[in-house]
């Protein structure tokens, strides 16, 4: 099951409190994609959980999950 790796890798997450702008994001948010991974998916997704300091793990409609980089989307633009 995927959202197994995302259970595991939430425990062995460490905060990094110096850094507000990471604290934004929250898993069950969506966010606004700046690079959509195909022609036919949505341009939103949804931040399943956080996979390092700077990648989360998303889904996102009519292409599925995917790992995404902070650069790759925002909260608003």
């Amino acid at each position: 099951m995927k959202l197994d790796y995302c259970e595991v890798g939430l425990r062995q997450r460490t905060f990094n409190w110096s850094t507000p702008s990471e604290l934004d994001y929250q898993e069950s948010m969506w966010v606004h994609l700046l690079e959509l991974p195909s022609s036919f998916s949505y341009d939103e997704a949804l931040l399943l959980c956080q996979k390092s300091e700077d990648e989360w793990v998303a889904w996102i409609p009519d292409h599925g999950e995917a790992v995404l980089h902070t650069s790759q989307f925002c909260k608003a633009c």
